[in-house]
């Protein structure tokens, strides 16, 4: 089972990007597999014509399908998601998050634009089928403080939130997605027992 995060900033090295990488490395240290897909690396002309059939654009639309958790990100541009975010999304056919669980992630300069989490990207998330939309985690620029080495420190209390969200995603997953257990043959030991004359 993959937990998918959905960079969809323009910028690599954005605060939204940083956010979704510590929330995957969140779900890592639990031994999830985590994805991050960023959609910048995708290409902009196949993007653009809508192109499913170009290599990248495929690439990503396996990962969207084989995700069973998806986490999409999105710096808030003029109180809606990016124009990336939107062109990438409308390539998913229109139960493409069906079965999922699914939760919203913004960053923005200022508070206001916290509401276009709720009435513009989680409208579109439950129009794709999404099992379960969980509760939207909105990080003012302000509390994603860069490092020059690189990475980013997270002041609180969003660190107590991104936690929260981690943990919240690892709960749904054990409920969701339970681990099957183990047939009884897989439980039969097969090797040989050598006893001593």
């Amino acid at each position: 089972m993959t937990i998918l995060a959905i960079s969809g900033s323009p910028s690599p090295d954005s605060r939204t990007q940083l956010v979704l990488s510590h929330v995957l490395s969140l779900l890592a240290q639990r031994g999830l597999a985590t994805e991050l897909l960023a959609l910048p690396t995708l290409s902009g002309e196949a993007l653009i014509r809508a192109d499913t059939t170009a290599p990248s654009i495929e690439d990503a639309l396996s990962k969207v399908a084989r995700a069973r958790v998806v986490i999409v990100g999105t710096p808030i541009y003029k109180a809606a998601y990016t124009g990336l975010l939107k062109a990438f999304l409308d390539l998913l056919p229109q139960d493409g998050f069906d079965g999922k669980i699914a939760l919203p992630v913004a960053t923005g300069g200022s508070l206001a634009h916290l509401l276009a989490l709720d009435y513009a990207l989680r409208p579109v998330l439950q129009a794709l089928g999404t099992e379960a939309v969980l509760p939207s985690v909105f990080a003012l620029d302000r509390e994603v403080v860069r490092r020059p080495e690189g990475g980013a420190v997270f002041e609180e209390p969003l660190r107590a939130r991104l936690s929260a969200s981690a943990e919240r995603i690892a709960s749904f997953t054990e409920r969701f997605f339970p681990v099957p257990y183990p047939t009884a043959n897989a439980l039969r030991d097969t090797t040989p027992t050598t006893i001593a004359a």
